[in-house]
C-alpha cells in the first residue's frame, strides 16, 4: 500500500532543475492542510463527488481517492478477523456503516498489532481500527515506561470493553480471577492494554510478597490462545468481547471458559494521526450519525457485541 509521502528520487545531473522541483514537492507540507491542497485545493472538489450526507466533511485527499485506508490486526474475532480471504467482524461492519455516511470505502489491511500506530504515523494508513484501547499514553506517544516514542494519535471512541481472564474449558487449575495468577504462567498478546493489566497485577503480587506473574507475550493473539489451549500457560488475558467469543466458538465451545469479572473497562478508539483533525472530526460526525440511525447497534448485535455500545461519539476519553 503506497505511502502518501513521495519516495526519494535520483535524477541525472542534466535534469537538475526537475530534481529541485521534485525535492521541494517531497519536502512540502505533509500535514492535513498540505495533503488537501495537493488533492484539489480548498473545498475538496478534486474531481470526486458523492451524495453521502457527510462527504463534504472529509479532507480533500480522502474525497479524491474515495477510500480510507485502515490498518488492523485481523486475528481478533469477533472484532476483526479473516474469513474466506476477507477481513470481517465488528470493526469492518461499523466501518461499512460509517462509509455510507461519508461516501467512501474503508479498505482494511492486516498487520502486527504493535506496529499499527507506527504504520499510521508513517502515512501508510489513514486510520487504525483494531479494537485499540484509547489511552493517554497512546494519545501522547509514550511507551510503557513513559518515554516519548512518537507524536501520539487522537481517538474517536466507538466501543467499551475491559480485560478478562480465560482458561482451559473445565478450569483444571482452578483459576478464579486475575488475583490467582501470581507465580503462574499467563499468555497475552504483545503491545496490548491487557498485557499492561497483567504487568500491573504482577507488580501487585510482588508488593504483597508473592511471586510475580510469569508473563508470556506473543506477537499475535492466536499464539497466546494456543499456549493456553495446550496447557503451557494456566490462563490468558484478553478483551472481554474476544474472550467471550472464544468461549462460545473455539472447538464448538469446548476449548475455553471465562473466569472472574471484567477488569479496567475503557474505550476502544479509531486512531487518527494528530495532524489530521479534519479526518478525526469527520469520523466523529459519522459515528454520531450511525448511532442515531441504528446502523451502529445493528453492526454490534450481529456479532453479539451490543454490551460494548457507546451512547455518543467522543474523542480521547481514555485514561
Amino acid at each position: 500500500m503506497a505511502a502518501r509521502i513521495p519516495p526519494p528520487r535520483t535524477i541525472a545531473a542534466v535534469l537538475a532543475t526537475t530534481t529541485a522541483a521534485l525535492l521541494l514537492g517531497a519536502c512540502g507540507d505533509q500535514t492535513e492542510a498540505g495533503r488537501s491542497a495537493t488533492a484539489g485545493g480548498a473545498g475538496g472538489s478534486g474531481g470526486a463527488k458523492s451524495d453521502a450526507p457527510l462527504f463534504a466533511s472529509l479532507p480533500a485527499d480522502i474525497q479524491r481517492s474515495g477510500v480510507i485506508e485502515v490498518g488492523t490486526d485481523a486475528t481478533y474475532a469477533p472484532m476483526e478477523f479473516t474469513e474466506g480471504g476477507k477481513i470481517v467482524g465488528v470493526d469492518p461492519d461499523i466501518a461499512e456503516a460509517l462509509g455510507k455516511q461519508l461516501g467512501v470505502r474503508f479498505v482494511f489491511t492486516s498487520g502486527t498489532f504493535d506496529s499499527l500506530i507506527t504504520s499510521l504515523n508513517s502515512g501508510r494508513q489513514d486510520i487504525v481500527m483494531s479494537s485499540m484501547s484509547d489511552t493517554v499514553a497512546r494519545q501522547q506517544g509514550l511507551d510503557d515506561k513513559g518515554a516519548k516514542t512518537g507524536n501520539g494519535v487522537d481517538f474517536v471512541d466507538y466501543f467499551v470493553a475491559g480485560s478478562v481472564v480465560y482458561v482451559q474449558k473445565g478450569n483444571p487449575q482452578q483459576i478464579r480471577s486475575i488475583a490467582d495468577l501470581c507465580g503462574r504462567r499467563t499468555a497475552v498478546q504483545r503491545g496490548t492494554t491487557f498485557e499492561e493489566v497483567v504487568k500491573t497485577r504482577s507488580k501487585e503480587c510482588e508488593a504483597s510478597g508473592k511471586p510475580a506473574v510469569m508473563i508470556e507475550s506473543f506477537p499475535t493473539d492466536p499464539e497466546a490462545q494456543t499456549r493456553v489451549k495446550a496447557g503451557g500457560a494456566v490462563a490468558g488475558v484478553n478483551d472481554y468481547p474476544v474472550a467471550a467469543y472464544l468461549a462460545l466458538k473455539a472447538d464448538g465451545g469446548n476449548a475455553f471458559e471465562i473466569v472472574g469479572n471484567q477488569i479496567e473497562a475503557g474505550p476502544f478508539g479509531i486512531a487518527v494521526a494528530k495532524d489530521r483533525p479534519g479526518l478525526r472530526d469527520a469520523l466523529k460526525g459519522a459515528l454520531a450519525a450511525i448511532i442515531e440511525d441504528g446502523s451502529y447497534k445493528k453492526a454490534l448485535d450481529k456479532w453479539g457485541a451490543g454490551t460494548g455500545a457507546v451512547a455518543a461519539a467522543n474523542v480521547n476519553t481514555g485514561s
